[in-house]
Parts: C-alpha cells; sequence; structure tokens
C-alpha cells in the first residue's frame, strides 16, 4: 500500500464511454477519443479499441486509405494485422507488436486482418504532428513483442514501455515530437500503483479489462473496462486497481497548442492545407 498523503496527484477530470462505430469496410470498433463526448485530448486526435472474435467484424479491414499530416499509432493485443503501402513499405503486426507510423507529407496504404476467425484484438491511436513536422518524410517504426521493455511489478502485475519511461525503463520508440509516455498496465489483484507522468502533459488512461480507482487530489474515481479517464494536468497518476484486477493502457503527450484542420483523413492546420491534400490526392501529386 502506496503512503500517498503528501501526493498530489491527477484526477480524472472527464469519463467517456467507448463509442461504437465502423470504419473501413465495415470493421467495427469502440471509440473514445474522437467523438462528440471528447472531439480531441491535444495532441490526440482518435483512440479506437477493436476487439471481436466474429470475423464478419474485422475480416474486410482497411483498404487502400490515405493519411497526411498525423501518426497512427497501432498495437495489437491478439491476432496479426497485415499493412503495405504505396511506396513500398510492407509488413505483418503480430500479437504484442506495435507501428508508430508517421504519415508526415502522405502515405496510401491498406490495414488487412491475416485471419478470418478468432479473437482479433488491437487499438490505434492518432497523434497530431506539430505544423513544423506535417510535410515531413513518411517513415515506419515497427516494433516486435519482444522488443518492448517490460518491468516487472512482482506479484502486482508488469507494465509494458512502449513509448516514454517507467521506473528508469526507456521505450522502444524514438524521435517522436510530442514526447509521449504510453505504457501496457497489467496489475493483478487489488493493488495500488504509482505513475509517474511528465510535468504539464495532456494524459488519459483507457481500461482494456477490469477497473481500476483512480486517486486523485480531491477524489477516487472509478474507471471500467471499455471507458477512458482524461486526468487534471500536474502530478503523477495513482490508482488502485479492483480485487480481479485490471489492465490499461496510460497514453500522455506535450499539447501542441496549434489550431487543428481536420478532414477524414488529412490532419493539418488551415482549411487551405486540407484542400491542397484534397488536390493534391485528386491530381495524383499526393506522394510527391
Amino acid at each position: 500500500m502506496l503512503n500517498n498523503a503528501l501526493l498530489t496527484t491527477r484526477e480524472v477530470t472527464q469519463l467517456v464511454r467507448g463509442q461504437a462505430t465502423s470504419d473501413g469496410a465495415g470493421v467495427r470498433s469502440s471509440r473514445a477519443i474522437g467523438t462528440p463526448a471528447l472531439e480531441d485530448l491535444d495532441p490526440f486526435l482518435l483512440l479506437d479499441e477493436l476487439r471481436s472474435d466474429d470475423g464478419a467484424d474485422y475480416v474486410a479491414g482497411f483498404p487502400d486509405h490515405p493519411h497526411r499530416g498525423f501518426e497512427i499509432v497501432t498495437y495489437m493485443l491478439a491476432g496479426s494485422m497485415e499493412h503495405r503501402d504505396q511506396i513500398g513499405n510492407h509488413g505483418v503486426l503480430e500479437t504484442g507488436g506495435v507501428q508508430w507510423m508517421t504519415a508526415g507529407r502522405g502515405v496510401i496504404r491498406s490495414e488487412v486482418p491475416r485471419q478470418d476467425r478468432g479473437q482479433l484484438w488491437g487499438v490505434q491511436l492518432w497523434v497530431n504532428l506539430p505544423a513544423s513536422e506535417k510535410l515531413c518524410e513518411p517513415r515506419y517504426q515497427d516494433i516486435p513483442s519482444a522488443a518492448i521493455p517490460q518491468v516487472s511489478l512482482g506479484r502486482y502485475g508488469k507494465v509494458r514501455v512502449i513509448a516514454g519511461e517507467f521506473e528508469g525503463v526507456r521505450g522502444a520508440t524514438n524521435g517522436i515530437a510530442i514526447e509521449p509516455l504510453y505504457l501496457d498496465v497489467t496489475l493483478a489483484g487489488a493493488a495500488d500503483q504509482l505513475i509517474e507522468i511528465p510535468s504539464g502533459h495532456n494524459a488519459c488512461l483507457y481500461v482494456l479489462d477490469g477497473a481500476v480507482q483512480v486517486i486523485g487530489a480531491g477524489r477516487m474515481t472509478q474507471v471500467s473496462r471499455g471507458k477512458l479517464g482524461v486526468l487534471s494536468h500536474e502530478g503523477p497518476l495513482l490508482m488502485r486497481s479492483a480485487a480481479l484486477g485490471a489492465r490499461l493502457l496510460v497514453i500522455a503527450g506535450r499539447a501542441l497548442k496549434e489550431p487543428v484542420a481536420r478532414y477524414g483523413p488529412f490532419v493539418m492546420n488551415t482549411r487551405e492545407q486540407v484542400q491542397r491534400a484534397v488536390e493534391d490526392l485528386r491530381s495524383g501529386r499526393f506522394l510527391g
């Protein structure tokens, strides 16, 4: 049990339940960021969880589609996803792996499950790029499960460090403008856990299984499976898992505080820049 009497810890300022949505060729998912309830959480634009053991919910995947001006982080918790783009990048994201894709000036790609039955479970996060990097060269960071550092909490669980730092262990990604923190936290049984979050970073947690109590400076808030808790701006995150444990994502990043002009798969700073992206796509200039 942690002694938190002297801590100023983050509290939940907004609780959001994921909303059912359908994208691509009919892929069903639950959206926690990017809805009327929470349009964005600067610099995060969208958070989707795809979780189904019914192939009809996912088998058609996401046929060729464009992106410009932001990053897409795909984390596979079960099953596998094949991806390819029109400039020759191709690979398969397996269970436990992460892809941090920086679209920059533009990519056109497809994402298709490599299975038609069994559980497919993944989380996709859209991350805004600063104005200075909107038209950078696209790049991929494909990180297999074995390359993601893991910190043991002993009998209390474990933490996979996808980005940022936890207890001195650095995550597998690098060179990300928003200086992100992205942790996959598994807590076994009723346990308290403290997680440091960079000062001023916008932060949230999304519960994949079970439930946690967020112990804020002034109140306790329960966040259960399929819900996202937006956190206040300063201090660490202190939480207590339910008796049966919990699994959750802790995500934080430096706010860009820049204007956002958004149209489907294009995220720019002005309407004129978005119109240029549309014109580039129509004219065949999109890939440079």
